[in-house]
């Protein structure tokens, strides 16, 4: 029997010496949960104080372990972490305030370098574009015949093509491809351990608690294996014994978090995250709150297309020009209102509401500038020509105060879409101060529209839409204000940040910090999510204390997109893509993963092949009626949703999809919402959503369950969520005929009967070795624990 046991004890070594025994050890900051530090491969990591804290000068001193070598820089605002090898560290760093200790883990980078080459065929030049370059074109360098690429990447996999003298070209030398999500492929560069490396790994799962005794299981290998877990921001202590590791809770009033890390010589573990109530664990879903990120389950209305609540504000465009759902529906603000009173928004399970832009938009019709050049209305909201005015179609400042008491007596948060990055040429930010708009011409002559990685801080979205210059100190404080002012006003529970990788993180820092002086700091949290196309690095970089809570993600909707939808491809990749966003981004994060959103086609009319994955999706909107096809993807889609409902993270629906509206691409994606005379494939796909979201929102196994996936193959998925001696199950098949999954007990679940959440009178036979249960095609079953 191996017994030890940790105290963190404080090195004599600071900086700047100012503790002394008996200081009090924060459990939680005025800020919140301080998210890890993220040390870089390079030499030096910076980490920038007011991320961290309110005041800087609150910082006296810092406490590293034997090894590191850091400073405070000249302005005494950021702390220096310096070493020559980061990778796959993992250590407390212990702030020492004017308040007492605070402890944030810091953790290493684990990229390696990596080098692709294209032989030489008398190219004039070779390029290179992928995840890994964010899909920006990079020259290679023509060395012994070779055209070769350098890169420094995380253990994951990555999809990229090279580009000879303007011809795509896949990898010739590399077999291995994946979906593109267009109905094509790219190569596929994968970086990730095999089973093999990943069974050395350490595991952790929650196992039992006694009082206030907590104990986690551990398995992989021993070597060099340690752990971090935390009260919040306090490190606590802990002892190990027979690969379980125990922590004491301490007695602390009010909601807190328990957290646990581990490394060992091979690589990261999992994350564990518990809920605390007063230095108890939390075992009753009812007991959480709108602030508990984690149990959110939101809803995207387009305020234009949901509910007409005040007709007497209508005001469609009479212009010819106009294809009809490219002009205003009637949708507004007391509709949202009335349908949060009848109940809608609460039967369905729904506790957090995402409004589209709601910011008065100019009163006319604009031509898109490419092909074919048509005519579309303000009716979405993201056109702003006022910064702090309602669009009168939408309704008043009276109504949205209603929304906001009526949403938070029912428990329902709400979050505003708002539009920082560009504006409409009739605002007039831009028409007095036409020098705060980012270049239009580019050097080379092309006009800077929609080249969204290649000038990613800086293109416009069309000629009438200029982007801000939000590197201009006073653009940053014009838009910070403008934001805060909608906050202040209307007691918003948060935002959904439109195009944030269009903009730079300096500005997110300022505006984050705004809200945690005006709001955080007075114990009114805020949740910021974003919304960034492109590679699982680019997404991460604006997430974490400073900056937003999360963001959606829109790497994992792709790769499930495409394997729900169709046969091909495998669930395989679903699984894989998973792995992947659990390894960026926590085993309990709070990013927003969406049935679908205006900005894409129709899941369902994918999935039922009225819309092929290889055509232009908003040409076909134009050209065609786009219905549903097959309606078998009305169970494809409850499929899709119940893996959402599934997994850690926010799962998102977008207006319709709980009944299967469907359509091709913007504008066709956004019909008027339906809510009478449903067809009985409509009524079961509500049904069951509603069933499935309830069903998340009332079991802690799927809010902050430990996540495994148990199997996976062609055409099913297997998970496991674990809270404790609360299991979930869940058994995703989109195979075209019947299947069986057996389940393998081990010595904790073995004792336990299971039973069918969905199909509550379907057959489930259990015995000592095994759950085993059938599942009819392109279904899903969650089994849980009673």
């Amino acid at each position: 029997m191996l017994k030890k046991s940790f105290k963190l004890i404080s090195p004599i070594l600071f900086f700047i010496l100012f503790s002394c025994e008996g200081d009090p050890v924060n459990v939680s900051s005025d800020l919140g949960i301080a998210s890890p530090v993220k040390l870089e491969s390079s030499d030096t990591t910076v980490v920038i104080l007011e991320d961290y804290f309110l005041d800087k000068a609150d910082v006296l001193g810092v406490n590293l372990p034997e090894g590191w070598t850091f400073e405070f820089s000249d302005q005494k605002d950021s702390l220096l972490i310096y070493s020559k090898n980061t990778r796959g560290q993992l250590f407390n760093i212990r702030f020492e305030t004017v308040g007492g200790s605070m402890d944030v883990l810091s953790i290493g980078s684990i990229k390696k370098p990596v080098r692709l080459s294209l032989a030489d065929d008398n190219y004039s030049v070779v390029k290179l574009k992928g995840e890994m370059t964010n899909w920006n074109l990079v020259e290679g360098s023509l060395e012994d015949g070779n055209w070769n690429f350098e890169f420094l990447l995380n253990p994951n996999a990555f999809q990229y093509l090279f580009v000879t003298d303007g011809k795509e070209l896949l990898d010739p030398t590399n077999e291995l491809q994946a979906d593109n999500g267009s109905g094509g492929v790219n190569s596929l560069l994968d970086l990730r351990p095999s089973k093999v490396e990943l069974a050395d790994y350490p595991v952790l799962q929650t196992s039992h608690y006694a009082g206030a005794n907590v104990f986690i299981n551990v398995s992989g290998s021993q070597e060099g294996l340690e752990y971090f877990p935390y009260l919040d921001n306090l490190f606590l202590d802990y002892e190990v014994e027979d690969s379980i590791l125990s922590v004491k809770l301490p007695t602390v009033h009010g909601k807190t978090k328990l957290r646990v890390f581990a490394k060992n010589k091979s690589g990261l573990s999992n994350d564990i995250m518990v809920p605390v109530h007063d230095g108890k664990i939390l075992r009753d879903p009812e007991a959480l709150g709108l602030t508990d990120y984690e149990a959110q389950v939101m809803y995207f209305t387009l305020v234009d297309r949901f509910y007409n609540g005040n007709p007497s504000n209508d005001e469609p465009l009479d212009d010819p020009r106009l294809y009809d759902k490219a002009n205003y529906q009637g949708g507004d603000i007391a509709g949202i209102t009335e349908k949060i009173r009848s109940g809608y928004f609460n039967d369905l399970g729904i506790n957090s509401i995402w409004l589209s832009p709601i910011t008065q938009n100019p009163v006319g019709a604009f031509q898109e500038y490419i092909e074919p050049q048509n005519f579309y209305s303000g009716y979405h909201g993201y056109w702003p020509i006022s910064s702090s005015k309602i669009d009168h179609r939408f309704g008043t400042d009276e109504e949205m105060y209603e929304l906001i008491r009526v949403a938070h007596k029912n428990d329902i948060a709400i979050l505003l879409d708002y539009v920082c990055n560009h504006v409409h040429e009739q605002h007039p930010i831009i028409k007095n101060n036409p020098s705060y708009a980012t270049g239009f011409m580019l050097e080379d002559g092309r006009r800077n529209l929609r080249l969204w990685d290649e000038q990613r801080l800086t293109t416009w979205f069309d000629e009438f839409l200029p982007s801000l210059d939000l590197e201009n100190p006073q653009v940053v404080d014009l838009q910070v204000d403008s934001t805060m002012y909608w906050i202040q006003k209307f007691d918003l529970d948060g935002f959904r940040h439109d195009a944030t990788k269009h903009i730079p993180l300096d500005f997110w820092r300022k505006l984050t910090r705004r809200l945690k002086e005006d709001r955080v700091s007075k114990g009114k949290k805020v949740y910021q999510i974003g919304e960034t196309y492109g590679s699982r690095d680019l997404v991460n970089s604006y997430i974490g204390s400073g900056l937003l809570d999360s963001q959606f993600d829109f790497n994992l909707y792709f790769d499930s997109r495409s394997s729900f939808a169709l046969q091909e491809p495998s669930m395989q990749v679903v699984a894989d893509a998973l792995e992947q966003s659990l390894s960026y981004y926590g085993h309990h994060n709070t990013m927003g993963y969406m049935t679908g959103n205006h900005d894409q086609a129709r899941f369902i009319s994918y999935a039922g092949g009225a819309l092929r994955m290889d055509e232009d999706p908003r040409a076909a909107g134009f050209e065609r009626e786009v219905g549903v096809g097959d309606p078998i993807a009305y169970r494809k889609l409850q499929l899709m949703t119940a893996f959402y409902l599934s997994i850690p993270g926010v799962p998102t629906i977008f207006y319709g999809d709980e009944i299967g509206i469907p359509g091709a691409n913007d504008p066709d994606n956004r019909d008027m919402m339906i809510f009478d005379e449903l067809d009985q494939k409509q009524l079961e796909t509500k049904a069951m959503t509603s069933k499935m979201v309830n069903l998340r929102r009332n079991s802690m196994s799927l809010i902050y369950g430990d996540t495994r996936i148990v199997d996976s193959g062609d055409d099913y998925i297997i998970l496991e969520r674990r809270y404790f001696d609360e299991i979930s199950y869940c058994i995703f098949n989109k195979g075209v005929s019947s299947k069986t999954f057996s389940i393998k007990t081990d010595n904790n679940t073995r004792s336990m009967t299971f039973v069918r959440q969905i199909s509550a009178g379907e057959k489930l036979i259990q015995n000592e070795a095994q759950v085993t249960l059938s599942l009819e095609p392109w279904s899903f079953e969650i089994i849980q624990s009673k």
